[in-house]
């Protein structure tokens, strides 16, 4: 994880349901808090939607 003064604050609204599976996850012991697991998530949308729009063949065509 990123050092606290490297992290900021940002608050969301989710369904209750993502909630409940968010503690499963930290229940079952795969993530150390509901934020880490967060965390985790939001690191890996980005690196998939930046690799896809990296390499995404309608960009190779063009480039």
């Amino acid at each position: 994880m990123t050092h606290k003064s490297n992290l900021k604050l940002v608050s969301v609204h989710l369904p209750e349901k993502y909630v409940e599976y968010l503690e499963k996850l930290v229940e079952m012991g795969l993530y150390p808090s509901r934020s880490e697991a967060i965390r985790v998530a939001v690191r890996d949308l980005i690196r998939r939607d930046l690799w896809r729009q990296r390499y995404s063949p309608k960009r190779r065509m063009t480039a």
